[in-house]
């Protein structure tokens, strides 16, 4: 819908809605956020049994929905928890981006790394046999192309991602020990 707004591709009505749908995600986002389930509350003691573990320490509303064996209409009707939000679609949305945020989170510090190292130069002067662990074929494919950066050396064809890896751990080592003299 985002794209299509501003292209003048969808009504205001609609991107209304749209946005009224955000807020209220956030709003129930929040509210969950706040709520605090202690293990000995009557809530604490019915998400153990639900879950089959036992709380140890108290834990936010929204953290337990992250849980797989506890969904949105469950955790909402259980004491000093609710009421679920009215529409159905945003409480929809709240329960799968709660489901899915630690993927989505790991997956963006996944990018953020690679994005970070895309830029890390590999000095001209660098000698792949010294790379500890490289095959024959990596070091073979590297010396030929002469990548200036890790993103380069990582579009090799046949240069996988645990070479890449040893080329980070090599020039980090490298760059600790010039530190270090």
């Amino acid at each position: 819908t985002e794209p299509g707004y501003s292209l003048g591709l969808v009504d205001d009505v609609r991107w209304q809605r749209l946005q009224e749908k955000q807020r209220a995600i956030a709003a129930e986002q929040a509210r969950l956020s706040q709520l605090l389930v202690r293990p000995q509350d009557e809530a604490g003691t019915r998400i153990a049994k639900l879950s089959g573990n036992v709380m140890s320490r108290e834990q936010k509303a929204i953290e337990i929905l992250a849980r797989p064996e506890i969904d949105y209409q469950t955790l909402v009707s259980m004491p000093g928890l609710g009421p679920a939000v009215a529409d159905e679609q945003v409480a929809e949305q709240v329960e799968i981006q709660t489901s899915y945020s630690g993927y989505i989170k790991r997956q963006g510090d996944e990018i953020e790394k690679a994005r970070r190292n895309e830029e890390t130069g590999l000095p001209e002067t660098l000698d792949y046999r010294q790379v500890s662990g490289l095959s024959s074929e990596v070091i073979e494919k590297l010396n030929r192309h002469k990548p200036a950066t890790i993103g380069q050396a990582s579009r090799i064809s046949g240069v996988t991602p645990a070479a890449v890896s040893l080329l980070l751990v090599h020039l980090k080592r490298h760059r600790n020990l010039k530190k270090t003299a």
